[in-house]
């Protein structure tokens, strides 16, 4: 009990630890970004245009993280939505010498122990990218259509604890946005809270 509530407390001070980042509006344009996954290949988002997009900031140390990896949550949003075309880019923003911040080799490691199924897992150490999108916890998610418009951003789900089971009774803001804007309806929450550790930027 203690532990959880730690990881709530840290998880509250996340959301305020990310108010002075720049951000992204929905409905305009999601910035472009070049960074390379940890194969060593270069990730353009414009590269992805016409096609669905998920960013999911990542971390893997983050208890958070690791309640919906762990009980696999966020391996079956992959591979549902990327077996719909959907490119999904984890994006690992934490600075040399912080919580999170691996060799690639490593966080490869990880993704097949963990049997991760996203698109690539992409590099940015000098935090660029997540200043650029105001990405302040892990999990933060954003979902951008075709037209490279921002549909989505906030959190994962409903329920920011880190006890898997609050996985069986939570809203999945992600599946939810990503059925709505794929048919064609109307997304009925665009933003919510994002929840979860703080994004390990260069102190």
């Amino acid at each position: 009990m203690r532990i959880r509530n730690i990881c709530l407390v840290f998880g509250v001070l996340a959301l305020s630890a990310g108010a002075a980042l720049a951000g992204v509006e929905i409905g305009q344009s999601a910035p472009n970004f070049s960074l390379p996954d940890t194969n060593g290949q270069t990730h353009q988002l414009s590269q992805y245009k016409g096609k669905w997009v998920v960013l999911e900031w990542y971390q893997p140390d983050c208890p958070f993280v690791r309640k919906h990896y762990g009980s696999g949550n966020t391996q079956a949003l992959q591979k549902e939505f990327t077996a719909k075309g959907v490119v999904w880019l984890s994006i690992d923003s934490s600075a040399p010498g912080q919580e999170g911040n691996y060799p690639a080799d490593k966080l490869n490691q990880i993704a097949s122990t963990q049997g991760a199924a996203r698109t690539a897992l992409l590099l940015d150490p000098d935090g660029k990218v997540g200043h650029a999108y105001g990405a302040k916890t892990t999990p933060d998610m954003y979902i951008i259509n075709p037209e490279g418009k921002l549909v989505y951003e906030g959190a994962i789900d409903s329920k920011p604890t880190t006890v898997v089971a609050d996985l069986k009774t939570a809203t999945n803001y992600v599946k939810v946005a990503l059925d709505d804007s794929m048919t064609g309806k109307s997304v009925s929450q665009t933003v919510t809270r994002p929840y979860g550790c703080s994004v390990k930027y260069a102190q």
